[in-house]
């Protein structure tokens, strides 16, 4: 029977064994020993843990060469550790952290085994990220004292600790080891027991969606991850990260959260299978989603699936003149865009005033531009001096490309579009930024659907280097190629993706920040939380509840309802929480409140 944790008293974490000695669980080791804790690490290989020696001994010398260590120091760290083949070398830890692969069988022998060789008040964690930390506790002799800690990869580098509580779970424990987390300078997160729990909850669904994406041939691996990094300033492309992973670990991770939520976004794609019964798990392998100069190696080498450079089959139209319709923020950015690359600007709004307001606008931001050193103030003249505000469409009877950057309403773009029609010269191109609504519905408001193209840019567009250029079933290919020409005038990276709901970008970011919604209207995890689980696990820039309150509710739940409709899965429905907060005038920082109080500006 197990003895009740009341009757035990804790005893301070200062040895640690470390069950598995892979990249993980050498991080986990050396985190720890830099700590001043005694860590034994314990693996049945003992090429394993020679490896992890290795490893833990080069790392500690670039600290050292770095400054962060000095060689005395090394050394102590050196000496904290010892390693083991047997797992009765844990028999004196006062916590046990098992990292061995994510597999009920091997984890669940190596609790059963650990029950008989630990102390009684030593606490057994789990480093899984896949697998129920309940259904593993309930297997121990001691389940109160079993609990999950997720450390991020490299463990070193990354803040983020998950502490995963079943309902089991001591408290005692679990405040054991949140002191401890908060001593190795991490930040813990308190979350229950569900599979992936916030941090991989959230990331392996957007991961799982970008990988169906590319096996659907939507958009390249190269486009793909290009779009995300650019577009949301993410530190790596979603296909690189599962390479990065490793493909199979993705696999399990999916199966497992699959398993309990039924959500078919969660429900693995299929190229998740072949990749890994190919044995294709990614930079392991030194093939995944890309091609690797090696095995464990991180540099990408070309392969059949790399695009060529500069090939280009149709040549694109000629342009010198470009007119922006709008008086928006996205407008004048786009204008400024276009100004600042050296082409001559039509900038139309509804009335003289409004397009004075536009251009004056961008002429506020070339000032801050020449304020940051960022531009001459001889070229932020020249380029105000090349854009002409105008209170009418009329005036892009000369231009060779219309860029419609109107309210996101399809009605209010159709009637634009077919003004755009009368008025342009024929062989302009009529380009949209819209980001939701479908392109070739514009292009049909017009007698030329051959010269309509989709040219998404995003906010802010002078700081914003992502372009999504979107082919309707009508593009002529050389309008294809003339938007893919002036990105590269205007120094913006081009990616190509066809007319479909949310395109890349939203397609791949709002059903992830509608899951983070999910997960509070659950009360799985607080906003905090997540928006810490997110920057520090994830490397996000921001968290997703931060994101949703600068772009605005009701612009979230317009995108997502357009996606919901599109692809008619259950799991793209909006949150109801977020139909509550847009219906109660709660849309973000432009009213004061969203899921958080913000400052009226």
């Amino acid at each position: 029977m197990a003895t009740p944790f009341s009757d035990t008293p804790l005893s301070p974490l200062k040895t640690i064994a470390v069950v598995g000695l892979g990249t993980m669980g050498t991080g986990i080791t050396e985190v720890l020993a830099r700590s001043g804790r005694e860590v034994v690490g314990i693996d049945v290989s003992e090429a394993a843990a020679a490896r992890s020696v290795a490893a833990l001994e080069a790392s500690t010398a670039r600290a050292v060469e770095r400054g962060r260590l000095t060689g005395q120091e090394r050394a102590d760290v050196l000496a904290r550790v010892r390693t083991s083949t047997d797992l009765t070398a844990a028999a004196d830890a006062d916590l046990v952290i098992e990292v061995a692969p994510e597999s009920y069988g091997i984890k669940q022998q190596i609790f059963r085994e650990l029950d008989g060789i630990v102390r009684p008040e030593a606490i057994l964690a789990t480093g899984t990220n896949a697998l129920s930390v309940t259904r593993l506790a309930a297997d121990s002799a001691r389940p109160e004292r079993v609990l999950g800690l997720h450390f991020f990869n490299p463990a070193p580098a990354m803040r983020l600790v998950e502490v995963v509580s079943s309902v089991l779970t001591a408290p005692q424990a679990v405040a054991a080891v949140t002191d401890l987390a908060l001593e190795l300078g991490k930040e813990p997160v308190a979350v229950g027991d569900r599979p992936g729990f916030v941090a991989d909850g959230l990331l392996f669904g957007y991961l799982n969606q970008a990988a169906a994406m590319y096996e659907a041939k939507y958009a390249s691996r190269e486009d793909i991850d290009a779009a995300m990094r650019l577009g949301c300033g993410l530190p790596m492309g979603p296909l690189a990260l599962l390479d990065l992973i490793g493909v199979d670990t993705a696999r399990t991770v999916l199966e497992a959260m699959y398993a309990e939520s039924r959500d078919r976004l969660h429900a693995p794609a299929p190229i998740l299978k072949q990749l890994s019964e190919a044995g294709l798990t990614g930079r392991k392998a030194g093939r995944g989603f890309y091609t690797y100069e090696a095995p464990g190696s991180g540099t990408v080498v070309r392969d059949a699936l790399t695009p060529l450079d500069g090939d280009v089959l149709t040549p694109g139209r000629p342009v010198r003149s470009v007119g922006v319709a709008g008086s928006g923020t996205m407008a004048s950015g786009i204008a400024e865009v276009f100004a600042k690359a050296g082409y001559e600007v039509v900038l139309a709004a509804r009335s003289e005033e409004k397009a004075q307001a536009a251009k004056a606008r961008v002429g506020k931001s070339l000032s801050r531009s020449v304020d940051k050193g960022r531009l001459t103030a001889e070229a932020a003249a020249r380029a105000l001096d090349r854009i002409r505000a105008t209170g009418s469409c009329d005036d892009f009877a000369d231009v060779d490309l219309a860029v419609e950057a109107v309210a996101e309403d399809l009605a209010v773009k159709q009637q634009l579009f077919a003004t755009l029609d009368k008025v342009c010269k024929p062989g302009a191109v009529l380009a949209t930024t819209t980001s939701s609504l479908p392109v070739v519905a514009c292009a049909r408001a017009t007698s030329r659907p051959q010269d309509v193209v989709g040219m998404h840019f995003f906010n802010p567009a002078p700081a914003m280097k992502l372009v999504e250029v979107v082919r309707t079933v009508l593009t002529a290919d050389d309008v294809h190629a003339t938007v893919r020409e002036v990105c590269v005038k205007i120094k913006k990276h081009a990616v190509d993706c066809g007319d479909r709901a949310g395109f890349i970008v939203n397609a791949l970011l709002f059903p992830y920040l509608n899951n983070a919604i999910k997960m509070v209207q659950e009360h799985y995890a607080s906003l905090d939380d997540i928006d810490a689980a997110m920057k520090l696990g994830g490397g996000y820039p921001m968290g997703p509840f931060e994101l949703l309150d600068v772009v605005g509710l009701d612009v979230s739940l317009a995108i997502e309802k357009v996606l919901h409709r599109e692809f008619r899965d259950p799991g793209l429905a909006p949150a109801p929480l977020l139909e509550h907060l847009v219906a109660a005038g709660c849309l973000g920082r432009k009213t004061g409140r969203g899921f958080r109080e913000h400052a009226r500006r």
